[in-house]
C-alpha cells in the first residue's frame, strides 16, 4: 500500500501544482476585487478635495506626479511582495491611481449623461475581464512570448500620451485611447494565463499586472465614450 505522504497528490487527488495555481488565482481576484474599493476611494477623494481640477489645469506637472508615484510604488510593490506591506503598498498605490483617475472622472461627470457613461464602460471593463479569463483557460498555446511586444506598444502609447500633452492633437489621443485597450486587452490576457499555468506564483505581482491592465482598459473606455457619447449641459 502506497504512504499518502509520499504520493504527489493531496488528499483529493489534485496535484501540488495545482493546489498552488489555484490557491495564487483565488487569492489574486480576491485581492483584485479588494483593490477596486480604495479605487473608488481615491476617485472620490480627488473629486471632493479639489484635486481633480487642479490636476485639469496643471497637466504637465499632474503627469510628473503620475509617473513618479506610480513606479515609486509599483517598485515598493514588487520589493515587499512576499509580505504583508505588499499587500498594504498594493492598496495604497490602487487608491493613488484613484486619484489620478478622478479628473477623467470629473470630466466625464460635467456631462448630462456621465453617470451612465462610467455605468458603460465599468460593464465593458466587467465584459472584457470575463472574456479574457474564459480565453485564458480555455487557449492551450503558451502566450508568454507576446509579453514583449505588448510591452513595447506600451512604451510607444505612453510616450505618444506624454508628448499629446503638450501637442494636443485629438486624433493622436483618440489612437492612443484605442490602441491602449487592444494592447491592454491582450496584456490582462497573458497575465491571467500566466497565472493558471502556474507562470506566476505570487498573487500580489499577479494583482497588481492585472490591476494595471483592468485600469488601463477602463480608462481608455471611459475616455472613449465620454469623446463620443458624451453630452454636454
Amino acid at each position: 500500500m502506497n504512504d499518502l505522504r509520499t504520493t504527489p497528490f493531496n488528499r483529493t487527488g489534485t496535484a501540488p501544482g495545482e493546489v498552488v495555481r489555484n490557491r495564487v488565482l483565488r487569492n489574486t481576484y480576491w485581492l483584485l476585487a479588494l483593490s477596486l474599493i480604495p479605487t473608488v476611494l481615491g476617485a472620490a477623494a480627488g473629486l471632493y478635495t479639489g484635486l481633480a481640477q487642479t490636476m485639469g489645469a496643471s497637466p504637465g506637472i499632474t503627469t510628473m506626479v503620475f509617473l513618479i508615484g506610480a513606479f515609486g510604488l509599483m517598485f515598493a510593490i514588487e520589493k515587499n511582495k512576499n509580505n504583508g506591506l505588499g499587500v498594504a503598498l498594493l492598496l495604497a498605490f490602487t487608491f493613488f491611481m484613484g486619484v489620478m483617475l478622478s479628473r477623467l472622472i470629473g470630466f466625464v461627470l460635467g456631462m448630462s449623461n456621465g453617470a451612465s457613461l462610467i455605468m458603460t464602460a465599468f460593464g465593458g471593463t466587467a465584459i472584457v475581464f470575463g472574456a479574457m479569463a474564459v480565453l485564458s483557460t480555455t487557449i492551450k498555446r503558451d502566450l508568454s512570448g507576446m509579453a514583449k511586444w505588448l510591452f513595447v506598444g506600451a512604451v510607444v502609447i505612453l510616450v505618444a500620451a506624454v508628448a499629446n500633452i503638450f501637442l494636443q492633437l485629438p486624433a493622436l489621443m483618440l489612437t492612443v485611447s484605442v490602441l491602449a485597450i487592444v494592447i491592454f486587452s491582450a496584456f490582462m490576457l497573458v497575465d491571467l494565463q500566466r497565472v493558471v499555468n502556474g507562470g506566476e506564483t505570487n498573487y500580489v505581482s499577479a494583482t497588481l499586472a492585472i490591476y494595471l491592465d483592468v485600469y488601463n482598459v477602463f480608462a481608455n473606455l471611459l475616455m472613449l465614450l465620454g469623446i463620443f457619447g458624451g453630452n454636454r449641459e
